[in-house]
């Protein structure tokens, strides 16, 4: 997906840019990091608050294999395609996104500056849990 179809998926949030990352994309609205752009698919920054919203309209985290054999699962989530057409429920799902940005980093500065890390689990059971 290039960088103007992000736009144009985000464009409710007002100015966002992107910024190329370890053979992906990273979408950000100053210096919030909201979207993460993989193999041609938008995932969704989520949180405790977010992350029962998504899995409960089938979505899926992002994942990736470790050096190590492991599948270490990040906090954000694959985006519904239907909003990939319909600007009204990207607006929505942005913004929830933003939002879970945001308390990311202000619990990331409560711990001292040190960002929590992503959750590495068994293969196996990350099969599972997707």
């Amino acid at each position: 997906m290039d960088p103007e179809d992000l736009r144009d998926i985000f464009r409710s949030l007002g100015p966002v840019h992107i910024r190329r990352m370890f053979g992906g994309q990273g979408v950000y609205q100053g210096d919030l990091m909201f979207a993460l752009v993989a193999s041609g698919e938008v995932y969704l920054k989520a949180d405790d608050e977010t992350a029962r919203f998504f899995r409960e309209r089938g979505s899926r985290p992002f994942a990736y294999e470790t050096r190590d054999g492991r599948r270490s699962i990040m906090s954000y989530w694959l985006m519904p395609e239907s909003a990939l057409d319909d600007p009204d429920e990207a607006a929505e799902l942005a913004v929830m996104a933003v939002s879970a940005a945001r308390r990311a980093k202000s619990a990331q500065a409560q711990r001292g500056g040190r960002a929590k890390p992503a959750r590495r689990v068994p293969k196996k059971a990350a099969e599972r849990a997707t």
